[in-house]
């Protein structure tokens, strides 16, 4: 997932407690330099071995004691270096399926104290793996099928491999046989009777896009994507038919109890499938979840759902027409947005949630307090003594910091659009409101909020930030927009700037607008005359979604989407050039600047710390949380 948003940004330093850092010349490359991580993300692959359930959020592989399915209680964990992705149990281990990380092994013959003891790296990305006695089976993406020896779990060898047609997404195995989940190449079946020399044996070009399978006896049943539940006979293993189907969402995986076919449909939630005829499948049941319904796994008469940013969901779906949830255990979903003051991070979360972490330390970051939020918190932004929070389709919600580790909702107003990303400036909000442009709130009370004036821009608002009598607003697909807000009733635009491409954030920094969009990384504007804009110069972040961006004295941190975290030096702002980078494991959405300290809201992978490359303060200072603050822009 991919939020765009922005905000103002804040560098909180205790008063009396300040040191000022001056660098010249060319930053070391151990900038920026990784110091610590809040690894946890949203639930991504279950296995179920008697009563322990492997659950993967994020980067760490959680261990869990489900005797008793209505309360799971958490037995031990281990951090991974990549998000997981697939699990599969044998005896003492775990195998688990890490993506550009390849396979890890990791010894779970202590619950509460599982240690990795092997690895191996595959050259494609790792989707699922299974196992049986002596080999690991991994679905590895456009790089097919590899077999793995296990023989000895500290270090597992590969032995063969078949490439695929397509992507190598989920994979079963019984006897001498594999079966993949192909992607677009539907099913395939591989003997491994020689794991050095797989060969394929068969194959059925589904008319969706194959995700996951599972095999019962003669018959394979694949979730094919938005052409559903596909049921196949493999009686003739070279010559594979289907032999029913039936339309669902999205079937992303399935499992199989009985004559009953469990299927999670993505966001068209998990579906009980009758499979008493399979030429006939029928849906004779259904329970919603929270967010995408991304796997599922049958054992003990139970499904056990991955609901994506809901965590694991225990579902009985042994009466047909009736499936009843009867436990869950939530993962961390996720971290989209972030602001730090005074030692304190308040991170915004998908699905809607507010996260407190004590980052005095950010070597080692902890969890303080977690509340529910009205929708998807794509920024945080703290002043005074309130959080004021752009939740997507319930406008602006604000939270009150009167005990800063405990936020507690004071007020909202519903904006007409999507509530995108906010900038405060004393009693005044001003919300990117998505197609509804901009929106002028008065939040003098903050429990009653309400409007002043609006503006509409002719793309849609993703981010502002406000300089005197001016609004920025990164407007999408239709650049940047300056609007005058000298009278905050009657907002109107004054000039804009195009971009050849989508526009997701801007930072200001003295006479220059720092804009990021999609394919055309980082683009500079002039604004020495705000109705005037003109662009100086540009750099090519390499990636589709330069999501964020903070600039601090003649540093820019941009929060590179999928390439991670990336520093320039924008000394000449119409020359900017790379002093390093960081590839992080998530999806790097926001970026934020804390004395010295880079944090990075990385998605999936939750947070990540960095030694900044710069520390640099300014002396216009205003309070929040009954601190001293520097905002960016030099006065």
């Amino acid at each position: 997932m991919n939020s765009h948003v922005l905000r103002s940004v804040v560098l909180v330093m205790l008063i009396g407690a300040v040191t000022l850092v001056c660098t010249d010349g060319v930053v070391a490359q151990t900038c920026p330099e990784l110091i610590g991580r809040w690894p946890y993300g949203p639930a991504t692959a279950v296995a179920i071995d008697g009563n322990t359930a492997y659950l993967g959020s994020g980067t760490v592989l959680l261990v869990l004691d489900v005797s008793t399915p209505a309360t799971p209680l958490l037995l031990g964990e281990i951090v991974l270096p990549d998000v997981v992705r697939g699990v599969a149990v044998e005896g003492n281990h775990a195998y688990v399926a890490l993506g550009d990380s390849g396979l890890r092994v990791v010894d779970v013959s202590i619950l509460a104290a599982p240690v990795g003891v092997g690895d191996i790296d595959t050259p494609g990305f790792a989707n699922d793996v299974t196992v049986d006695s002596n080999h690991a089976y991994v679905a590895d993406g456009s790089s097919g099928l590899r077999v793995i020896s296990i023989s000895n779990p500290a270090s597992p060898t590969q032995v063969g491999f078949l490439d695929t047609a397509s992507d190598a997404l989920g994979v079963a195995v019984a006897g001498d046989l594999v079966y993949v989940a192909d992607g677009y190449g539907g099913l395939v079946i591989i003997s491994v009777a020689n794991p050095a020399l797989p060969t394929t044996e068969g194959a059925l070009d589904t008319s969706g896009y194959a995700r996951d399978l599972v095999i019962v006896g003669s018959i394979a049943y694949l979730a094919d994507g938005t052409s559903g539940l596909r049921v196949i006979s493999v009686a003739n293993p070279a010559l594979p038919s289907e032999l029913g189907s039936v339309a669902t969402f999205s079937a992303r995986g399935v499992a199989v109890d009985g004559t009953l076919a469990f299927v999670a449909d993505s966001y068209g939630a998990f579906k009980q499938i009758d499979v008493t005829d399979p030429t006939t499948p029928t849906i004779v049941g259904s329970v919603s979840m929270s967010s995408s319904c991304d796997a599922v796994v049958a054992a003990g008469g139970l499904a056990w759902v991955v609901d994506d940013a809901g965590g694991l969901v225990i579902v009985d779906g042994s009466v047909s027409g009736s499936p009843t949830v009867v436990g869950d255990y939530p993962t961390a979903g996720y971290s989209i947005s972030v602001s730090v003051v005074a030692g304190l991070a308040y991170v915004g979360v998908y699905p809607g949630a507010l996260r407190v972490f004590d980052v005095t330390a950010p070597s080692a970051p902890v969890e303080l307090f977690s509340t529910q939020a009205l929708d998807s918190v794509l920024q945080v932004v703290v002043s005074g003594w309130y959080a004021y929070l752009p939740v997507l389709s319930h406008g602006l919600e604000i939270f009150e910091l009167v005990v800063p580790t405990a936020p507690i909702h004071v007020g909202s107003i519903n904006t007409p659009g999507q509530a995108r990303g906010v900038a405060v400036v004393g009693n005044l909000a001003y919300v990117a409101d998505g197609d509804s442009g901009l929106r002028v709130l008065d939040i003098s009370t903050p429990a009653t909020p309400f409007e002043l004036g609006s503006v509409a821009t002719p793309g849609t608002a993703y981010g502002v930030v406000i300089d005197g009598d001016y609004a920025y607003v990164a407007d999408h697909d239709e650049g940047l927009r300056v609007i005058d807000v000298s009278v905050p009733g009657s907002p109107s635009e004054v000039a804009s700037v195009s971009i050849p491409d989508n526009v997701y954030s801007v930072a200001l920094a003295g006479d220059y607008a720092f804009v990021t969009a999609s394919h055309e990384g980082v683009r500079v504007i002039d604004i020495s005359v705000p109705t005037a804009p003109l662009e100086i110069g540009s750099f090519d972040t390499g990636t589709m979604n330069a999501n964020d961006i903070v600039v601090v004295g003649d540093r820019a941190y941009v929060a590179n989407g999928a390439f991670g975290l990336l520093v320039l030096d924008v000394s000449t702002p119409g020359a900017p050039i790379e002093v390093g980078s960081y590839d992080t494991v998530g999806n790097a959405e926001e970026v934020f600047l804390d004395n010295g300290i880079i944090i990075v809201a990385d998605d999936n992978a939750g947070l990540a710390f960095f030694d900044g490359c710069n520390d640099i303060i300014f002396g216009d200072g205003f309070e929040a949380l009954g601190t001293m603050a520097w905002t960016t822009t030099q006065p």
